[in-house]
């Protein structure tokens, strides 16, 4: 998620840099191509990165139910007079 966050930083910066380019020279050159290019781009990287954290949410959520399962059922075999024969008690 950082990396993510540090490449649309850098594309936001290389986009700013073209355009002051851009105005700041003699001869006209069209910039506005490889502006458009360079947002596109960090759209792609925003919609990435809420992806991301769409899914680390969901693993987030997801390790603390199996957490609370687990100490659920360990409680209700503790309660029943300890684990079935084969499995180790921890």
């Amino acid at each position: 998620r950082e990396s993510q966050v540090e490449l649309r930083e850098h594309i936001d910066s290389l986009a700013t840099e073209l355009c002051r380019i851009n105005e700041d020279q003699k001869v006209a050159l069209d910039l506005d191509p490889y502006v458009k290019k360079l947002r596109n781009a960090r759209r792609r990287v925003v919609l990435v990165n809420n992806i991301l954290q769409n899914a680390q949410e969901r693993l987030r959520r997801l390790n603390h139910s199996v957490a609370k399962e687990t100490v659920r059922r360990k409680a209700m075999l503790e309660a029943a007079g300890g684990y079935p024969q084969g499995l180790p008690g921890k």
